[in-house]
């Protein structure tokens, strides 16, 4: 039963991104001269993608408090894949993602046409390009997420922030905004920091497809009800950790 449920979950969601991708590409060209135009009608795109694949994955969202207005710059922890349609069904945002997700087979792609920012954390030069194209896009109107912890993990707690890519928040004195997610299974399945957060050596196709079977995913997304500035960027990072923390509901024990 449970693979027959995988099955027909996986072709849904196949269906409906490659829907979403049809929609996305047809409606960019018709604005291709209108820079502002595209990136809202790719936001607005991403927007119905995320809050329709998550009922087709068996995902059951509780929503706490309000998203940030755009222009803003939102940080989160990080605990799997699925944190971008999680937080993508509630406001539209550009992602700051590992250089290694663009050379993936179809999870590239997508993180293509939704205009991901790839950062290779290993090139130290290469974070003045992520930086500008995370100005381009506050420029355009848009939000931007970063998970800042800079990868991801089981949900034992929330790792320390990256300071590195708030520079252009301390440049611009631009608030930063925050949020805190968590996920749980029922009691009878495989635990969620098995079975939902993607961490240490998991390979993404197995995962992906043990995900699939699971009856339910309760997952949780807090936002935030401050903002937060600093004039220094480790500062920055340390306190919006503190707030992460403050929200954050553990996924699993530390001992497990």
């Amino acid at each position: 039963m449970k693979w027959l449920r995988a099955g027909i979950r996986l072709f849904l969601a196949s269906l409906l991104t490659l829907t979403a991708l049809v929609v996305l590409f047809v409606g960019q060209l018709l604005v291709l001269p209108l820079p502002r135009a595209r990136a809202q009608w790719r936001s607005v795109v991403m927007l119905y993608w995320a809050q329709a694949i998550l009922p087709v994955l068996g995902v059951d969202l509780t929503v706490v408090g309000e998203p940030p207005s755009k222009p803003f710059l939102l940080v989160s922890n990080h605990l799997s894949y699925l944190d971008i349609p999680v937080i993508g069904s509630q406001v539209g945002v550009v992602f700051v993602a590992k250089s290694e997700l663009a050379s993936w087979p179809v999870v590239g792609f997508l993180c293509r046409a939704a205009n991901t920012i790839f950062v290779d954390r290993n090139v130290r030069r290469d974070l003045q390009r992520v930086m500008q194209g995370i100005d381009r896009e506050l420029e355009l109107g848009q939000g931007v997420l970063l998970f800042a912890e800079g990868t991801s993990s089981k949900g034992a707690t929330v790792l320390p922030f990256r300071p590195s890519l708030l520079e252009p928040a301390v440049r611009s004195e631009l608030p930063v905004s925050y949020a805190t997610l968590s996920y749980h299974t029922p009691e009878d399945e495989q635990p969620a920091h098995l079975a939902v957060c993607w961490w240490g050596g998991m390979d993404f196709s197995p995962h992906a497809l043990n995900l699939a079977t699971l009856r339910q995913v309760k997952a949780k997304l807090v936002f935030g009800d401050k903002q937060l500035h600093d004039t220094d960027r480790k500062r920055l990072a340390e306190h919006l950790r503190t707030e992460v923390l403050n929200r954050f509901e553990p996924v699993v024990d530390e001992e497990e």
